[in-house]
């Protein structure tokens, strides 16, 4: 079982959140649309639910991983932001029903029940509201960082959960499918590639925030794995570019119910 919760302090420190032309093209996109409010599921340490406080909307951050959300609060915190905190599953938030115009969800949708967590989407979502589903992924090539690491973890018997093999190459075009079976219209998909900065030090504290390393690997196990690692990047430039791919999804919530279903979304 992944357990985020041990990362927290690494999750927050060295993940890295969306960058802003994400926001830039859903505000094209009519998505993000202040004033306004939103729910961001499997919300982690917040940096979605961040990027879109600092959009204008009235954000409620909901997670599984109490620790994860103390860190969350603290972030929001320290750049001004007034993000409302609930420990919930994304498949049952206990929210409100069709009270939000936007929900999120942030390199998340593989650790759900996707076919439940699209359903509460849809039941949260006002008519007309918005649903985007996002990833940032990091890119391998040409024996870059990523290989390496890569490497470290084939080497150290980590691996990756298998469920992440669903977007190989930072694309999920399984989700797709996951919102049409719930009624959801209109979608779109997107994509860019975006260089992250990380220095060694930096880099080791994002891989042990991975779900193959602090998620899975005793606190024994991860600062031998940290070791190897650490001794694999020695020589390469520091700091250094690891390319990443930007992936989103939008739906839009029907504006008209159903025959049979209850008024609105």
């Amino acid at each position: 079982m992944t357990d985020f919760g041990p990362t927290a302090q690494d999750y927050a420190r060295h993940r890295a959140g969306f960058p802003p032309p994400l926001y830039d093209e859903l505000a094209r996109l009519g998505v993000l649309r202040a004033p306004g409010r939103a729910v961001d599921l499997g919300a982690g340490t917040g940096t979605m639910a961040r990027g879109l406080a600092q959009r204008g909307l009235e954000v409620t951050a909901v997670d599984i991983a109490e620790p994860l959300l103390e860190q969350a609060k603290a972030l929001a915190e320290a750049d001004g932001l007034n993000i409302e905190i609930l420990e919930a599953p994304a498949e049952h938030t206990t929210l409100p029903a069709h009270s939000f115009e936007v929900v999120s969800a942030g390199q998340c949708w593989h650790w759900f029940r996707r076919d439940e967590a699209a359903l509460e989407c849809r039941r949260l979502l006002a008519p007309g509201g918005h649903l985007i589903i996002a990833h940032l992924d990091w890119l391998g090539g040409d024996h870059n960082v990523v290989d390496v690491t890569m490497q470290a973890m084939a080497d150290f018997g980590t691996g990756f959960p298998d469920v992440l093999d669903l977007g190989r190459e930072g694309i999920y075009p399984a989700w797709t499918r996951d919102l049409r079976d719930a009624g959801f219209l209109d979608l779109r998909t997107f994509s860019f590639d975006w260089d992250v900065p990380y220095t060694h030090e930096a880099w080791r504290g994002r891989v042990r925030a991975s779900a193959a390393v602090g998620g899975r690997l005793s606190e024994g196990e991860v600062q031998r794995f940290d070791r190897s690692l650490a001794e694999r990047l020695a020589g390469r430039p520091d700091p250094f570019l690891v390319p990443h791919r930007v992936w989103a999804l939008v739906a839009q919530c029907p504006r008209t119910a159903a025959l049979g279903e209850e008024p609105g979304c």
